[in-house]
C-alpha cells in the first residue's frame, strides 16, 4: 500500500511540475527524493526506476550536462528534418503581429493578455458619420435598380461616398481624409451591408490598396498628391494583383517590369517597362489610378548589379498609353465593378514605384503587412452587416408568416435555422469588433486574419442558407420586393477573393499559425539558420517543457482538476476554462504533429486545416467571452452566449477527434486521444432549450432583437423601402395583433363567423359585424394586414422581360 502510495506521489509530483513548466531541478526533486524513500521503505525496484528516472532527467534536463552530448546530436538531426522556409514563406511569417493567437498557441492563455486590450468605443465624430451618413447612403440603395436595371451604384450616390470622404476612411485627416478607427470602419461597412455592391465598393479602397501602400511606404511627394485626391474621389483607385495564372500564390505573378531607357520630350530617361495581365480587380473599370504588382528585372544592370529585383508594386495614372482599361466582369450575383486590366510594353519612370527606388522588391512584404490588417475588417465586416440584415428580415418574416393559424416563428423546425443563424451573428459581431479593437490598440493579426476572413464569410453561406429557407417562396422569386435573393448568389465572392477559403483553412491558419504565433518554433528556425547550437538549446528544451506542460494540463482539465482562475462571471467563466483545456491539448496535438509528420505536415492539408479549425474556433469563443464581459448584458442574451460557445467549443473538440482518427501514426493518435479527451467530448450540439428561446427573441420587439440590430439601416424615411424597418414596426404591435389573431380564429373554428371568410381580413370584418372586435381593433388589423400582404408579395413581369434578344422570344400558345 505504501508503494502505491509513493507511486501515486511521484504521478502527482510530476503532473504539479509539468503543469507550471518548472523545469528539470523541481522534477529531479520529486523523482529523487520519492526514489529514496522508497528505495529505503517500501519497494527497492520501484525505488531505483525512481532513481534512474531522476538521473535521465538530469542528462537530459540540466544544461551543463546535455550541452556536451545531447543538444549537439539532437542540432544536427533537426538541420535535416526542419521544413526549409522560403524566402516568400518567411516575409509571410515575420509580417503582421501575435497577440491572442499566440495565447492559445501556449496551453495556458493569460486572459488578462486580452482585457488589456481595453475597448474606447467609438469617438462621437465616429458614431454620428454611422448614424447619418451612412444612414443616407443605405437609403439610397435599391438593390433591384443596381443589381438589374442599371449594373451600377446611382450617380447620387457616388457623389455623397466621394463628398463625405468614404474613400478616405483610412487616410489621416491631414491628408483630407476621415482617420477612423478600425473599429468605425468596420461598423460603417456592417452597415453599408444592406446593399452588397456599396460594400464592396466603399471597402476595397479602404482595404489593400493604393491608399493604405502609400500611407505606410509611399514617397512624401506620393503622399502628398495622391492621398487627399483619394479621399475626396477625385482618384478612384484599384490594385491589380491576380492575373490568369496567378490566384492564391500571388508570388507565381508572370507580370513583368523591365529596367529601360526611354527618350521622352529630347531627353533620355530611366523607367520601367511593363507587360501585365490581371484580372477580377475591383473598381478596375472605372479606376482613375492602378496600383500594379510585378516582377522587375534589371538585365542592363541600370540600377545596380542584381538581375532579378523581385516584387515591386507601381502606381500608374489610368490614361497611361499602353494599358487597356475598362472593360468588365460579370461577378455572380452582384454588379460590383470589377474588371481586367492588360498592359504590352507600358512605360513609366521610377517615380511611379510606391516608395520610390529603396522599395524595389519589397513588394510582397508590403502586400502581406497590409493584408494582415484589410482582411480582417472588408470581408468580415460585410458578413458579419449582412448577418445583422438577415437575423432582422427573417426574424421578422417568421413572426409575421402565419401558416397552421400561427406564426412560423413558433414551429421548431424555424426556431432550429433561425437560431443558429442568430448565433453564428452574434458570433461575427464578437469577433470582427474584438479583433479590430485590438488593431486599433496597433496590432497587425495575421493568422486572425485568415480566421476572420475564412471563418466569417463561411458563416455568411449558412446565415444566408437558412434565411432563404426560412423565407421560401419570398426569397427564390427575384424582383424589387427581394430583399435577400441578390446577396444570397453573391455569397461565392466572399468565399473566393482575398484568399480563398479554401487555401486559407488548409494552408494558411495552421500553416502561418504553427511558426509565427507558437513561442519556440520561429527561434528553432532561427538558431538553425544562424547556427547557434546556445540558442538552440535553450529554445527546443524550452519547447520539450512547453510539451510536457500542455501534456499535464490538458489530462488534468480533462479529468476536472485544476481549473484556472479566469476573470469572468459564472456564464463565461467555465467557457475560458473549457478554452484552457482545449488550448492545452491543442498545443499538444500541434507538437505532435509537426514532430511525427516533419516537413510533410504541409502536405497533409486535411490534417492542417482540423488544427487550423481548432485554433480558429478556440479564437472566436475567446472573442465572444471578451464581448460578453465587456459589454450591457440583455435579457435573453445568455442563452446566446451558451448558444454560441458550445457550437464553437464543440466544433474544436470535433477537429481534434477526426484529427486523432486520421494521424497517420495510430500509436501516437492513441495516446493523444487520451491525454487530451480522457472522459470524452465534453460538448454536443446545443440544447433545443436555447434555440427555442433564441428563436422567440430575435422573432419578437425585444432587447436581444435591438441589441443584434444596432448601428444597421433601420428608419423608413421613404427613401427606398425598408424591409427592416417594415418589420420592427409591425413586431412593435405583434402582442396586440396576436391576441386579434387568437379570437378571430377562435371565433371562425366555433362557426361563430361565415365559412366562406377564409382570409384575415374577411374574419376581421365578420368579427366587427358580429361585435366580437371593436372598431379601433378592426381600423388596426386593417392596415396591418395590408401591410403584411405587401411583405409577403413577391413580384412579377412582363413575359418577355428578362429576354435580352426579343427575336427569340418563343410565344408558347400564341401567347
Amino acid at each position: 500500500m505504501f508503494t502505491l502510495i509513493l507511486l501515486l506521489a511521484a504521478i502527482i509530483g510530476l503532473l504539479a511540475v509539468m503543469r507550471r513548466e518548472a523545469g528539470a531541478l523541481p522534477a529531479l526533486a520529486v523523482l529523487a527524493v520519492i526514489g529514496l524513500i522508497s528505495l529505503l521503505a517500501a519497494s527497492p525496484v520501484l525505488g531505483i526506476l525512481l532513481l534512474l528516472g531522476a538521473a535521465g532527467v538530469a542528462a537530459a534536463g540540466l544544461p551543463a550536462l546535455r550541452g556536451k552530448w545531447l543538444t549537439p546530436r539532437l542540432f544536427t538531426m533537426f538541420k535535416k528534418v526542419s521544413p526549409r522556409v522560403s524566402e516568400t514563406e518567411r516575409v509571410a511569417l515575420e509580417a503582421g503581429s501575435v497577440a491572442w493567437d499566440g495565447e492559445l498557441f501556449t496551453g495556458k492563455p493569460n486572459w488578462q493578455a486580452l482585457l488589456d486590450y481595453t475597448d474606447e468605443g467609438l469617438s462621437e465624430e465616429e458614431q454620428a458619420f454611422l448614424d447619418n451618413q451612412c444612414s443616407v447612403a443605405a437609403g439610397m440603395c435599391n438593390a433591384w435598380d443596381i443589381a438589374k436595371e442599371r449594373a451600377d451604384l446611382p450617380q447620387a450616390l457616388w457623389d455623397h461616398l466621394k463628398q463625405e470622404r468614404y474613400f478616405g476612411m483610412i487616410i489621416p485627416k491631414e491628408y483630407g481624409g476621415l482617420g477612423f478607427s478600425a473599429k468605425a470602419q468596420s461598423l460603417v461597412l456592417q452597415k453599408l451591408s444592406i446593399n452588397e455592391t456599396l460594400m464592396v465598393t466603399v471597402g476595397v479602397p479602404n482595404s489593400l490598396g493604393p491608399g493604405e501602400l502609400l500611407l505606410k511606404y509611399g514617397t512624401d511627394e506620393q503622399k502628398n498628391h495622391y492621398l487627399p485626391r483619394l479621399a475626396d474621389g477625385r482618384e478612384i483607385p484599384c490594385f491589380g494583383l491576380t492575373g490568369p495564372r496567378a490566384g492564391s500564390d500571388a508570388t507565381s505573378l508572370p507580370d513583368t517590369g523591365v529596367v529601360c531607357k526611354q527618350v521622352i520630350d529630347g531627353e533620355e530617361v530611366i523607367g520601367l517597362r511593363l507587360n501585365f495581365e490581371k484580372r477580377w480587380i475591383t473598381l478596375a473599370p472605372i479606376a482613375t489610378v492602378v496600383g500594379l504588382a510585378f516582377r522587375l528585372f534589371d538585365p542592363d544592370h541600370l540600377l545596380g548589379e542584381e538581375e532579378d529585383r523581385g516584387i515591386t508594386l507601381a502606381l500608374i495614372p489610368r490614361d497611361t498609353e499602353g494599358m487597356e482599361i475598362g472593360r468588365r466582369h460579370h461577378p455572380i450575383g452582384s454588379p460590383f465593378l470589377n474588371g481586367p486590366i492588360r498592359g504590352k510594353d507600358v512605360f513609366v519612370p521610377l517615380s511611379t514605384i510606391i516608395g520610390g527606388e529603396t522599395m524595389i522588391g519589397q513588394g510582397w512584404r508590403m502586400l502581406v503587412e497590409c493584408l494582415s490588417v484589410g482582411r480582417c475588417i472588408t470581408l468580415p465586416s460585410g458578413a458579419t452587416g449582412t448577418a445583422r440584415y438577415a437575423i432582422g428580415w427573417s426574424g421578422g418574416f417568421a413572426r409575421i408568416r402565419r401558416q397552421f393559424n400561427v406564426p412560423v416563428a413558433e414551429m421548431e423546425g424555424v426556431q432550429e435555422p433561425l437560431a443558429r443563424m442568430t448565433a453564428l451573428g452574434y458570433i461575427a459581431q464578437a469577433a470582427v469588433y474584438q479583433t479590430a479593437n485590438t488593431i486599433d490598440h496597433g496590432e497587425k493579426p495575421a493568422v486572425p486574419s485568415a480566421i476572420l476572413k475564412s471563418q466569417l464569410t463561411e458563416f455568411q453561406r449558412v446565415i444566408l442558407g437558412d434565411a432563404m429557407d426560412i423565407h421560401g417562396g419570398k426569397a427564390v422569386t427575384l424582383g424589387p420586393r427581394n430583399y435577400l435573393g441578390i446577396g444570397y448568389s453573391a455569397n461565392p465572392v466572399a468565399i473566393t477573393v482575398e484568399g480563398a477559403n479554401i487555401m486559407t483553412r488548409n494552408l494558411m491558419i495552421f500553416g502561418q499559425g504553427a511558426i509565427r504565433c507558437h513561442p519556440y518554433v520561429l527561434e528553432e528556425l532561427a538558431a538553425k539558420d544562424a547556427d547557434d547550437l546556445q540558442a538552440f538549446d535553450r529554445a527546443f528544451f524550452g519547447h520539450a517543457g512547453l510539451i510536457f506542460g500542455n501534456a499535464a494540463r490538458a489530462f488534468t482539465l480533462g479529468l476536472g482538476i485544476g481549473k484556472p482562475a479566469v476573470p469572468f462571471d459564472a456564464e463565461a467563466g467555465r467557457y475560458a476554462q473549457e478554452i484552457a483545456r482545449l488550448s492545452a491539448g491543442f498545443g499538444l496535438c500541434a507538437d505532435a504533429a509537426m514532430a511525427s509528420l516533419g516537413a510533410t505536415l504541409k502536405l497533409r492539408e486535411m490534417l492542417s486545416a482540423r488544427l487550423g479549425d481548432v485554433l480558429a474556433n478556440l479564437y472566436l469563443a475567446s472573442m465572444v467571452i471578451k464581448q460578453w464581459h465587456e459589454g450591457d448584458k440583455v435579457e435573453d442574451e445568455a442563452a446566446l452566449l451558451h448558444y454560441s460557445c458550445q457550437f464553437l467549443l464543440g466544433r474544436a473538440e470535433q477537429a481534434l477527434d477526426e484529427l486523432f482518427d486520421n494521424l497517420p501514426n495510430r500509436a501516437l493518435a492513441g495516446v493523444l486521444r487520451r491525454v487530451v479527451m480522457p472522459r470524452g467530448r465534453r460538448f454536443k450540439r446545443p440544447h433545443d432549450d436555447l434555440a427555442r428561446t433564441i428563436a422567440q427573441a430575435v422573432s419578437r420587439d425585444s432587447p436581444l432583437r435591438a441589441k443584434l440590430l444596432a448601428n444597421t439601416w433601420s428608419v423608413d424615411d421613404g427613401s427606398q423601402p425598408n424591409f427592416l424597418a417594415r418589420y420592427n414596426t409591425l413586431l412593435a404591435s405583434q402582442e396586440r395583433a396576436e391576441a386579434l389573431y387568437r379570437t378571430v380564429n377562435k371565433a371562425y373554428a366555433k362557426g361563430e363567423l361565415p365559412a366562406a371568410a377564409l382570409h384575415p381580413e374577411q374574419r376581421v370584418e365578420a368579427a366587427l359585424a358580429a361585435g366580437l372586435v371593436s372598431a379601433d381593433d378592426a381600423a388596426f388589423m386593417r392596415e396591418r394586414e395590408a401591410q403584411v400582404l405587401e411583405l409577403l408579395t413577391v413580384d412579377d413581369f412582363e413575359y418577355d422581360a428578362f429576354v435580352t434578344d426579343k427575336s427569340k422570344v418563343l410565344r408558347h400558345h400564341g401567347a
